[in-house]
């Protein structure tokens, strides 16, 4: 099954018009393109509950149809299935989409009952970083999702890695944290866990599925949940969000069981939601080191 390993993060103020002259950019010309995409599910909403995204995109000179699937993650990063390929116009190519596993575990019904859901419209600037074992694409997007009359900004980083050969279970992703960490030693950034597909859903129905979700037990759990309570906040701008985001890094500060390393980020990030504004570098670096500690990397 093809795959991407991505890691997603969210942009401060001023972080989006620096970046591009950061030291591990600077001198590398970055390719520019404007991106507009309809995302498509069934009025059931099908795929969305199956963790399934599926949209056209139309680029500068083609259009392209992408299939992906949830796959495993955490805290920004993460590593799912992703089937794209290009079609003749914007039309759905359904006899492509049958022909792989994911749309065949939903089946026919759901195939036939596809329409469009709401769209995506953003320029690209990409920036090609070569190492000894892998390419990571850096791409900033700026732009907008749009679900009928709602509207959320897109300003975000994504750091994903190709591999040159090998297996991506060895070690690999620490190639993407460690230019994560370069860009938040200037830069105010977090990780981000909500796909585009998703904050689109969320739009078009006006809810966010986080208002219903009780607080896991894991220890990185709490942190996902603290990190996509600030993607709905950011979305949503309702304050319940950022009062859910400290809730869940203060049971992390609070956790006995942790060593004391992670409680203290935990604490450090929970104050630092009382500040204006709170997602500075020193709140990107924290939240790095955070996610770190608790996936043991």
């Amino acid at each position: 099954m093809p795959q991407e390993i991505e890691l997603k993060l969210a942009l401060g103020a001023g972080a989006a018009e620096a970046l591009p002259a950061h030291p591990r950019l600077a001198g590398i010309a970055p390719v520019r393109e404007h991106l507009a995409n309809t995302y498509y599910d069934t009025p059931a909403g099908d795929l969305e509950r199956a963790r399934v995204a599926l949209r056209i995109r139309r680029t500068p000179d083609r259009w392209l149809q992408t299939l992906k699937t949830a796959g495993q993650g955490s805290g920004g990063l993460s590593t799912r299935g992703e089937w794209e390929w290009e079609i003749p116009g914007p039309a759905l190519d359904l006899e492509g989409l049958a022909a792989l596993e994911p749309m065949q575990a939903l089946g026919e019904p759901v195939l036939a009952s596809l329409s469009p859901g709401f769209t995506t419209d953003f320029e690209r600037l990409s920036w090609w970083l070569e190492g000894p074992e892998a390419t990571i694409e850096v791409a900033l997007d700026n732009g907008e999702v749009r679900a009928g009359e709602r509207r959320a900004p897109i300003e975000e980083l994504e750091l994903e890695l190709e591999l040159k050969g090998g297996d991506p279970a060895a070690g690999a992703p620490a190639a993407l944290w460690r230019l994560a960490e370069d860009i938040a030693d200037t830069l105010a950034l977090r990780p981000a866990n909500t796909s585009k597909a998703a904050r689109g859903a969320a739009l078009r129905d006006g809810r966010w599925p986080l208002e219903d979700a009780p607080l896991p037990s894991e220890a990185a759990a709490r942190f996902d949940r603290a990190i996509t309570a600030l993607d709905a906040l950011a979305d949503s701008g309702d304050a319940r969000f950022l009062g859910m985001a400290r809730a869940a890094l203060q049971s992390l500060a609070d956790d006995t069981t942790l060593p004391a390393d992670p409680r203290d980020s935990a604490r450090e990030l929970a104050s630092a939601l009382d500040a204006t504004p709170w997602l500075t570098p020193a709140f990107g670096r924290r939240s790095l080191a955070l996610l770190a500690a608790l996936h043991r990397r």
